[in-house]
């Protein structure tokens, strides 16, 4: 009997019992049956594929390539390629680490964490440096009540609150700190 803690009794039905029994029961036993037995059958002309192997993507730089892999896949992404000290912990994270180790994913971390660091040095040479004031939503906060709107409605984020402003401004303080320091022994060396 099935939701008691009596255990049903164990009866071997033959096939044609279960066929009788259960409505659909060993529909796929005969492969001509089979809904998915024609991608069983190595039939490549039926695929419409025009090629055994397809073609290989322009490779306009060195590309990351695991070592479990002996060749590039065919196609592959091209949107960023790897520059700076990012790209080369990138490199070094394909070229020596096996995708199974945690070696190789700590390292391609480490990587994006000092791609956004380039990026917001590359911001203060341009025209229109990175502004965390406004890019993070501070200002947003008195105006549109985030202070009230993130206590007594069950919010899963109130818990890393006290932490974002040191992670958001903590880099920024630090930076500027070590600005002036740099300022300071460079007038005192005068």
């Amino acid at each position: 009997m099935p939701y008691t803690a009596e255990t049903p009794p164990r009866v071997l039905e033959s096939p044609d019992e279960l066929r009788a029994r259960i409505p659909g029961w060993g529909a796929d036993l005969d492969p001509a049956d089979r809904p998915s037995f024609p991608r069983e059958r190595f039939d490549p002309g039926a695929t419409g594929a025009h090629w055994d192997f397809p073609e290989r993507q322009e490779e306009r730089w060195p590309r990351e390539r695991s070592i479990e892999h002996a060749i590039l896949t065919p196609v592959f992404g091209t949107s960023c390629p790897p520059k700076g000290l990012s790209g080369a912990i990138r490199k070094l994270s394909y070229a020596r680490y096996s995708e199974a180790r945690a070696a190789h994913w700590l390292l391609l971390l480490a990587a994006d964490r000092v791609d956004a660091a380039e990026s917001h040095l590359r911001s203060f040479v341009s025209l229109r440096p990175d502004d965390p004031i406004t890019q993070t939503g501070i200002l947003s906060e008195r105006r549109r009540h985030g202070v009230r709107s993130r206590f007594g409605v069950g919010r899963a984020d109130v818990t890393h609150q006290l932490l974002d402003p040191v992670i958001v401004f903590g880099p920024w303080v630090a930076a500027a700190a070590l600005l002036r320091r740099g300022i300071r022994r460079a007038r005192r060396g005068r």
